[in-house]
């Protein structure tokens, strides 16, 4: 267990590593979230998050960015506190008026959703049927603009319907999160899926992004499909 401190500067970090892909110092934090601790202070303590496996400094002089302890940490927070992310009203009107029980609006909604999260998204229908969309959207992402990681991706689109295959049978109904070294995807990715029951046939909606996405709101995303299915 860490400290409420530390794990709301730990947030903090998480928030911040989320918008800017870039490394975050004590310095802004404390300015930008006018905090009533002292940098020195503020220091301290991500000293002490490092030590603890939560956060590393990628280079000597740069600020610190979170492991997937971290984000595994948070995640298992929000669910004990039984905190949920919303999407907002006008992001579950689209949505909703997008979805209907069809093949051309199923792909219309994934395309809308991987917009929404800034990820790419799969829908295997009943394992053999797959649609995926939104590629554009994890090349972007600065994490995947190296030529090496550009051909890790590639790789992993090219081998999508093989996972699904291998991990369709033994995933639980229901949303889950792989983050990282646990993501069958890729250690170099994340994925937040949703497998759900429809007729007595079984479907798998996925969003996969960097270990930097914003999974609360991702989950809210997979929720919606997880309901129009219940």
């Amino acid at each position: 267990m860490i400290s409420e401190r530390k794990k709301f500067l730990l947030e903090t970090i998480i928030k911040e590593y989320i918008k800017t892909a870039t490394p975050v110092s004590s310095g802004i934090i404390v300015e930008k979230y006018k905090l009533d601790i002292s940098p020195a202070t503020v220091r301290n303590e991500m000293m002490e998050l490092e030590d603890e496996g939560y956060i590393y400094q990628p280079h000597t002089s740069s600020g610190r960015i979170p492991t997937e302890a971290a984000y595994e940490l948070l995640l298992d927070d929000a669910k004990h506190k039984k905190k949920k992310k919303e999407l907002k009203e006008s992001e579950t009107k689209l949505l909703e008026e997008l979805f209907k029980r069809e093949a051309s609006a199923f792909r219309q909604t994934a395309k809308a959703i991987a917009e929404l999260s800034s990820g790419a998204v799969f829908w295997a229908f009943h394992k053999n049927d797959l649609y995926y969309t939104g590629l554009s959207n994890l090349f972007s992402q600065p994490e995947f603009k190296q030529t090496d990681v550009v051909c890790d991706v590639s790789g992993v689109i090219d081998r999508l319907e093989e996972i699904i295959d291998d991990i369709f049978e033994d995933l639980s109904v229901g949303e889950q999160v792989l983050i990282g070294s646990k993501n069958p995807f890729g250690n170099f990715l994340s994925a937040v899926l949703v497998k759900y029951k429809d007729n007595n046939q079984s479907g798998l909606f996925g969003i996969l992004g960097p270990l930097r996405m914003d999974y609360g709101r991702n989950l809210a995303l997979v929720e919606f499909i997880k309901k129009k299915f219940e």
